[in-house]
């Protein structure tokens, strides 16, 4: 199964950790972050493996200390086999060849325990925006490829200057909140989707509509005052039509 990269998908998540404590707490941290799920934990260079062939995890969070494999040795068996997970490293290993090591092998993010889970909050959103931008890419010129070959986590229009307080991961994680809704959204639904308070919704949905970046309707209830509404503003959706098929 390969999962959507979209808000409101899921990005499937294996975790390799030898100790089983930690690999509970990582367990915990990824399923806070929307729309992010652990699907299966291993302990073991081998059990991640087997687990890769069985489960297909979109992204695998890999410790390097294992009990039977070092953890970088665990990518080339995955590519061998076909897999085209990514892996986001999260080890204590601080050595700088360690850290080459995992460059060269295509590593998405090196994150350094201890950590805190802003930490790796702030990481798996990042890989959710990119992610989904490569899923995404057409390539109409060469900038297209730059964008892409440089990790770009933010969408262009989300990467201008923002307000002190403000960050490019949320900011592009709301970004794609709306582009991707059938409809306007209010802030408490757009908090609902992409897993952050309304509060913070709120605040980069109005920098959006000050920015000129999306348009504010207001929908007027029985009572009270009146509720704001947001659409992102760009192409308008390609509509399917009748007889086509959904791609897989």
């Amino acid at each position: 199964m390969t999962s959507t990269a979209g808000v409101t998908g899921t990005i499937d998540v294996l975790v390799v950790d030898d100790d089983f404590m930690v690999a509970r707490v990582h367990h915990a941290f990824v399923d806070r972050v929307r729309p992010f799920r652990v699907v299966g934990v291993a302990s073991t260079g081998e059990q991640a493996v087997r687990a890769v062939d069985e489960l297909h995890p979109d992204l695998v969070l890999l410790d390097l200390y294992l009990p039977d494999l070092f953890g970088l040795d665990v990518i080339p068996r995955l590519r061998t086999a076909g897999h085209d997970c990514d892996v986001m490293v999260i080890s204590a290993a601080r050595e700088a060849e360690t850290v080459r090591g995992a460059v060269r092998h295509g590593v998405v993010d090196y994150l350094l325990k201890p950590f805190e889970f802003e930490d790796l909050r702030s990481r798996l959103e990042r890989y959710a925006v990119q992610r989904g931008r490569l899923l995404a890419t057409v390539v109409h010129g060469q900038a297209d490829v730059d964008r892409v070959l440089a990790g770009a986590a933010v969408p262009t229009s989300a990467a201008a200057t923002l307000p002190k307080g403000m960050s490019v991961e949320t900011a592009a994680l709301i970004e794609r909140t709306l582009r991707s809704a059938e409809n306007t959204l209010s802030a408490a639904e757009c908090a609902t989707l992409a897993g952050i308070s309304r509060v913070s919704a709120r605040r980069y949905l109005e920098h959006f509509h000050g920015t000129g970046s999306a348009d504010v309707t207001l929908r007027y209830g029985a009572a009270g005052r009146p509720e704001r509404r947001y659409r992102f503003r760009g192409p308008a959706k390609a509509q399917r039509r009748p007889g086509d098929e959904p791609r897989g």
